[in-house]
């Protein structure tokens, strides 16, 4: 959902404050709590893990979205079937349909390759645990479909995880089949090394930590 490129806007005074470019997006992904993916790719991917991959490289959610897929892309099905019995589209949209594939937590602001961005903190098993985000990589939390943690999230003084820089959020956080995904990419433009040997690496080391392929894949791709 973006803007159409090219076309001309009529402006006021009260826009020169407020200037924004044609075919950005008009959806504020900070306040975004769902992601559904739906269509051949992401429904029929080998993996579930690619899905949520995929998902977060092409909407680059921010803060805290969970993400989900539609299971074998019946969404357009159940849209009909939902104005003949809404009830049972809605069950069956929400029981079968949908995957969840986890919550992805990403902040969103600039800092210096592995400096930590923001700390997850829940109440584990064993007590309390905090978990680190550092800007440039990702992480992977086990927590299965069903399950959820009250989790508080503490960004650095300029990183935004939902309610402006520097500000605490405490949030429940779902699981998935792809557990919880910790990002701390920045959000757009990723911050990719100029070497391509360096780029390559920063890649894999992603892939490998999302499960995208199996581990035989990175023994190949040496």
């Amino acid at each position: 959902a973006v803007g159409l490129k090219g076309v001309a806007q009529e402006r006021t005074i009260g826009d020169a404050f407020e200037q924004t470019q044609t075919g950005a997006t008009l959806v504020d992904m900070m306040a975004l709590d769902l992601l559904i993916g739906s269509g051949g790719v992401l429904s029929h991917a080998p993996r579930r893990s690619q899905a949520a991959h995929m998902l977060i490289d092409a909407f680059l959610p921010e803060g805290v979205t969970m993400l989900a897929v539609d299971s074998i892309f019946m969404m357009p099905q159940l849209g009909v079937l939902s104005e003949v019995h809404e009830e049972a589209a809605t069950e069956v949209f929400d029981k079968d349909c949908l995957i969840r594939l986890g919550t992805c937590i990403a902040p969103v602001g600039k800092a210096k390759q592995g400096i930590v961005t923001a700390t997850l903190v829940f109440e584990g098993a064993n007590g309390t645990e905090e978990h680190a985000i550092e800007y440039g990589s990702m992480k992977v939390l086990p927590l299965g479909a069903g399950k959820t943690l009250k989790a508080e999230i503490r960004p650095a003084r300029q990183i935004d995880v939902g309610d402006g820089p520097g500000k605490t959020i405490e949030r429940e956080i779902s699981g998935g089949v792809a557990g919880v995904i910790l990002d701390g990419r920045g959000r757009q433009p990723f911050s990719l090394p100029e070497r391509q040997e360096e780029r390559v690496a920063r890649l894999r080391d992603w892939a490998r930590t999302m499960g995208t392929y199996p581990d035989r894949f990175f023994s190949m791709a040496r």
